[in-house]
């Protein structure tokens, strides 16, 4: 039986640590894939392009409306595979506990974790477990590793993209970061918007295939404005964006005009951005609108041939340089 809040003992190695990972880890993630006993695993891929990522997770707090680190963790490994036009398939997962920490929460996140896991059809299959003394961290910290396969012959990136492409977002920007400040309770307001976190893989299945397509990114920290200031630097050429047409939604604006944030710049964790020829675009984004998570998709700029700069053409009629993110506005967002 596992006490109700984690100690050193759990990370020792022994009898509690092994019934922690057997009770809790193996109970949730165990079936199918994840040997608690073998050292390395070994996994089958099917033919193509073997696409490797890694990433950490550092949110705070823990739970938030619309997820948690954990589902979080798997929907951040998932997408940044399936932007890159793979199959996501296999997942390794570490976690830094902080002593002290309760186990009931602990086990709301892996079972999260199982959940997004099984939705979007990835198996963990790997991991490690370290308890830290009480102080060193923020109660959880989760690392984890996704291994996908891309088809043969797809190539996608930021140097394919040219003058008189356009750009499209897969739905409204900003929801995570604003789902997040809210749950963290500082500015005294509260409210039901929830964290768009989840796994992009239909929208990318869905256009990868389609001629025309250069490049796929999800705009997590930083948000949209920083992956147009990517395609800046990496082209040399400059990106206009239509604010009329870059979906926000009610709740996100609200907030930011409140508290003077601009939604361009806050996390999404379930949008993908993606550069298109423009005889393309709009089918591209008709098979986004297809999908649920992809209703709301919208054509929100194109890539010019001029000073690598990325203008917003306002609400108002005039026009307003969207600046490089220097100063972090919401850390601990993922």
């Amino acid at each position: 039986m596992i006490d109700s809040r984690i100690s050193l003992a759990h990370g020792n190695g022994g009898r509690f640590m092994r019934e922690l990972i057997e009770e809790l880890f193996a109970a949730h993630l165990g079936n199918p894939g994840l040997d608690v006993q073998a050292d390395a695993v070994r996994i089958a891929l099917p033919p193509g392009d073997v696409m490797f990522t890694t990433d950490g997770f550092t949110v705070q707090p823990l739970e938030f409306p619309g997820g948690n680190i954990g589902s979080l963790a798997v929907h951040g490994t998932v997408n940044d595979l399936s932007v890159s036009g793979a199959d996501p398939l296999y997942l390794s997962l570490n976690v830094f506990i902080e002593e002290g920490l309760e186990v009931a929460l602990l086990e709301r996140v892996i079972r999260a974790v199982a959940a997004a896991a099984e939705e979007a059809s990835v198996r963990v299959v790997a991991g490690d477990t370290k308890v830290v003394r009480r102080g060193e961290a923020a109660g959880l910290y989760l690392a984890t590793t996704g291994i996908g396969v891309r088809p043969a012959g797809l190539e996608l990136g930021l140097g394919r993209i040219g003058a008189g492409d356009r750009l499209l977002v897969s739905g409204p920007v900003g929801d995570h970061g604003t789902a997040v400040m809210l749950a963290r309770e500082e500015f005294g307001m509260r409210g039901d918007l929830a964290s768009d976190a989840a796994s992009v893989h239909p929208l990318t299945r869905a256009v990868r295939d389609l001629p025309g397509l250069r490049f796929m990114r999800d705009p997590t920290r930083g948000g949209l404005a920083t992956v147009a200031h990517e395609i800046c630097r990496a082209t040399g050429l400059g990106l206009r964006l239509d604010e009329t047409a870059i979906p926000v939604r009610d709740p996100v604006r609200s907030v930011c005009e409140i508290l003077g944030y601009d939604p361009m710049y806050l996390a999404c964790e379930g949008r993908v951005v993606a550069a298109v020829a423009a005889d393309r675009a709009d089918e591209a984004l008709a098979r986004w609108r297809a999908l649920p998570s992809g209703r709301d998709a919208a054509i929100i700029g194109e890539v010019r041939a001029e000073a690598p700069r990325v203008v917003l053409h306002t609400e108002l009629g005039g026009q307003r340089i969207l600046e490089e993110l220097e100063d972090d506005p919401l850390p601990r967002i993922c």
